[in-house]
């Protein structure tokens, strides 16, 4: 049970040991071993409670609907609901795509809780990445804050967020800390345990949903680490062993994937060799949340008499947070502020900075268009790429590489030397999470369709039921009873709620498709002044073009449009001798302006018709 304590306690070890052994409890995994006791950084334990024999009832069943995450790379959030009881896990972001122009990102609707607020019995959160916590601030927020529970780190970096966003908001969540995967509680008709994974981030953890006609099991983001520092390769047969019939949700991102996945062993190896054999500074691009890899890269550097410099608020945040919560030491004397790298020499220090996916006010795109304050990329830099590419972000990175290409002779990235291990599996890890949890039911999710369809066919060929795998959408409803599974034709509303600025889906489709508009063919707006007595255009039509054509070069056209203008307002004005109806009027340049600029440009902008009368 979880207790009422100042501070999380310890990790233990859980789901390391082989087929018919006792799991170990040693080994120095950052993200499951024993840690030393964490500072007191506001932590607050609320009591869970007691755990009850479960009881079944004919009009009880299990849905299992994802709003989120099932047809996209991102905005990862599922409801589970059991009677009146509902159980979320995750809400992630999704960021914005090429046709979204203006939108920050995208999160999960909620709609379908509406009305059900006092029912949830809390929201799990399996790790810290945006795409699962992203939306956590405004969602937590709407939902009238219920209880959350997840491990240490993930419930700080969810508070930062939330501060961030509303001064005073993280006082409002009632958080339970899951100090270790040994504990479980009863969430109403749930019953929650927990399990280890391996992932890209510290404190990720797998969650097991037992309700009275089945058990989830969902390992969030996972990957298996065939050589990790520092600790056992994790096996799950003992999900095998769960109460049946068992569901498994799997992350189906890797079911395209049949490369060899790099090792941590191997990875860190060569990033090592790197850093040695440097000419001059190294500048390493990752992701702010490799808290270990930077911790790794940070020990290399005490070893061998370097500095590091950190570069990127969210960077410096986590490695604060993990810190404070005792996961990492930093080694005394080898972290520099980085208005004070000049002050060794260029071989003896390391940057490590955010922006390898070429975020505009990240750290490493702004030193490459030298817009840094302290940082210019010279030719005898080393530059290492860190990180992989996240869907929908290929051209940006492939950018960024070029201008790095342009400023150093000495860059390095996964398609040359392996410098990233992957927080995600591959085609034979979801084959062997198959065969070791040996589940009734598989649910691809997390991906694309063809991701998930994919992952159905790797399904299919672990001899796994067609009728036992469910494909979803966002938004589907599966429902589990003692007697079977089907997945509804019915689907709750899913669509995307864009953010933008301070607006949470005041941006609809409507302004999409207007902003989309505008960046396709600009606006063209047409100011007429019309005198109300005789009906008629008084002097010339001005017109303004955005994105359209540039008026200085387009004076003919111009000149044409300006005399359409004239005739359609009197032919449709009415010629003073009755009161003009101005919206048909409006209306009439609007379609006939747009049709003729068509006709002579093969574009048509926004037309924007403003009419005067004097």
């Amino acid at each position: 049970m979880i207790q009422e304590q100042k501070k999380p306690a310890p990790a233990q070890n859980f789901g390391t040991a082989k087929q018919g052994q006792k799991p170990r409890r040693h080994g120095n995994n950052n993200r499951f071993r024993r840690r030393p006791e964490p500072s007191a950084i506001g932590q607050k334990w609320t009591e869970a409670p007691g755990l009850k024999p479960m009881v079944w009832k004919p009009e009880d069943n299990l849905k299992i609907i994802p709003l989120g995450g099932c047809e996209e790379v991102g905005r990862n959030m599922t409801v589970f609901e059991y009677g009146q009881d509902i159980v979320i896990l995750d809400m992630g972001l999704q960021f914005p795509e090429e046709d979204m122009p203006g939108i920050d990102y995208v999160i999960p609707n909620t709609e379908y809780l509406k009305g059900k607020e006092k029912n949830i019995k809390a929201v799990i959160f399996s790790h810290g990445h945006l795409d699962h916590i992203g939306a956590a601030a405004i969602l937590l927020k709407k939902l009238n804050y219920p209880q959350v529970i997840g491990r240490p780190l993930t419930m700080e970096m969810i508070k930062h967020r939330m501060e961030d966003s509303d001064k005073g908001s993280s006082k409002k969540l009632k958080t339970t800390y899951i100090k270790s995967l040994d504990e479980k509680t009863d969430l109403g008709s749930f019953k929650i345990s927990w399990f280890a994974i391996d992932h890209a981030i510290m404190d990720a953890v797998g969650v097991i949903l037992e309700t009275p006609v089945a058990t989830v099991v969902h390992p969030g983001d996972w990957t298996i680490e065939k050589d990790p520092i520092g600790r056992d390769v994790l096996h799950y047969h003992q999900l095998a062993n769960l109460k049946r019939p068992t569901i498994l949700m799997l992350e189906a991102l890797g079911a395209v994937n049949t490369k060899t996945p790099v090792t941590e062993q191997e990875m860190m190896g060569n990033i090592n060799k790197i850093i040695g054999n440097a000419p001059g500074r190294t500048i390493i691009a990752t992701f702010s949340s490799q808290i270990e890899r930077i911790k790794q890269v940070m020990e290399f550097a005490a070893a061998n008499n370097k500095k590091v410099a950190l570069d990127g608020f969210s960077m410096k945040m986590n490695i604060e947070l993990a810190t404070q919560l005792g996961y990492i030491k930093v080694p005394k004397g080898v972290v520099i502020p980085v208005d004070s790298i000049k002050s060794y020499p260029d071989n003896k220090v390391i940057i490590i900075c955010t922006g390898a996916q070429g975020e505009e006010m990240a750290a490493l795109p702004r030193i490459i268009a030298g817009n840094h304050k302290y940082i210019s990329i010279k030719k005898e830099d080393t530059i290492i790429f860190s990180s992989s590419v996240i869907p929908g972000n290929e051209r940006t990175v492939q950018r960024v590489k070029d201008n790095i290409y342009r400023l150093s002779d000495n860059v390095y990235h996964n398609d040359i030397m392996n410098v990233h291990a992957s927080g995600h599996t591959n085609v034979d890890g979801i084959k062997q999470m198959l065969a070791e949890t040996k589940p009734d039911y598989f649910i691809p999710v997390y991906g694309n369709h063809f991701m998930l369809k994919e992952a159905q066919r790797i399904g299919w060929s672990m001899g796994i039921l067609k009728h036992k795998i469910f494909v979803p959408d966002n938004g589907s409803v599966i429902k589990f009873t003692k007697q079977g599974a089907e997945m509804l034709k019915e689907k709750v509303p899913s669509n995307y709620v864009f953010v933008d600025g301070l607006g949470v889906g005041d941006v609809g489709e409507i302004v999409l498709r207007d902003r989309q508009a505008l960046a396709q063919d600009g606006m063209f707006v047409i100011v007429t002044i019309i005198d109300s007595k005789t009906g008629k255009v008084k002097g010339s039509p001005d017109i303004i073009s955005r994105g359209f054509v540039y008026l200085r070069e387009s004076k003919d056209l111009l000149s044409q449009t300006r005399k359409r203008v004239v005739e359609i307002v009197e032919k449709t004005g009415g010629h003073g001798q009755t009161t003009p109806d101005w919206s048909y009027v409006k209306e009439e340049i609007r379609n006939k302006v747009g049709d003729f600029l068509a006709t002579k440009t093969s574009r048509r902008p926004m037309v924007l018709p403003v009419v005067i009368e004097v």
